[in-house]
């Protein structure tokens, strides 16, 4: 069994960035050896930290929603080709459209604290990118959809997140989390998130959770919740993980 989570409105605060509220939870799977697999839009310079803080050793974890895997024992040097394909369409984009987006890339780490509430080293670390382009947009819902379309004839795909409009290559978090299932031999996964980027995540995990989140995107009511594949909990953030995992573990027989 493997849990798989995203961070920011689930795992961690959304306010606050803190995990305190599920430091009960986090202690039980670490005890009953249950591999725990960061999945965010965080870079590896940011899962990196956080990875260490929770001590998940060796454990994959997903970066930039699922654009690439960060593995401890294989760190090695940045490539970034994705991230310059994506700067690069950008630059294509027809102005009315580019001039309605502020990526990391345009608005630097000073910009990036400012909006996110990270601290200065934290933004630098998130602005270090190799694969994904989250950023602002500032337009109608229309001109979005416009600005979508025209990155798609570069083969850029858009998605909403809790905050942010990221830019990748098209690589979900549902895909990264299929290839550390195998990686893992998973026999079963339980997914958890709260943002629109997580839906394939939790409807292709054998139990998935919706963290309620008072902050962002209501999600639509998802495949497998009428028959129970798919519950939604009671409290936000951390709160809400920590009551989805212990109830899960008791309903499973494992805790």
């Amino acid at each position: 069994m493997i849990i798989i989570t995203d961070l920011d409105g689930t795992l961690l605060d959304h306010g606050s960035y803190s995990y305190d509220p599920a430091k009960p939870a986090l202690a039980l799977i670490k005890n009953l050896k249950i591999p725990l697999v960061l999945a965010s839009s965080k870079t590896t310079a940011e899962m990196r930290e956080l990875h260490r803080a929770l001590d998940l050793g060796d454990t994959p974890a997903i970066v930039e929603n699922g654009a690439g895997l960060y593995v401890p024992s294989k760190e090695g040097s940045r490539d970034g080709g994705d991230y310059a394909k994506i700067r690069q369409a950008l630059d294509a984009c027809a102005p009315a459209l580019r001039a309605d987006f502020q990526g990391f890339g345009d608005l630097g780490p000073a910009e990036i604290a400012a909006v996110t509430g990270l601290d200065p080293a934290a933004a630098e670390r998130a602005n270090q990118r190799d694969f994904s382009e989250p950023g602002l947009w500032h337009g109608t819902p229309v001109a979005e959809k416009d600005f979508c379309a025209e990155l798609a004839k570069s083969g850029i795909h858009a998605r909403r997140g809790g905050r942010f409009l990221t830019l990748s290559l098209g690589r979900t978090k549902a895909d990264a989390m299929a290839e550390v299932a195998a990686k893992l031999r998973a026999e079963k996964i339980v997914a958890l998130g709260d943002a629109p980027n997580d839906i394939e995540m939790l409807e292709a995990a054998d139990i998935g959770v919706v963290i309620r989140n008072d902050h962002g995107t209501d999600l639509p009511r998802l495949a497998g919740e009428d028959i129970g594949k798919i519950r939604r909990t009671q409290r936000p953030g951390p709160q809400g993980w920590n009551d989805a995992v212990i109830d899960i573990l008791k309903e499973l027989n494992i805790a």
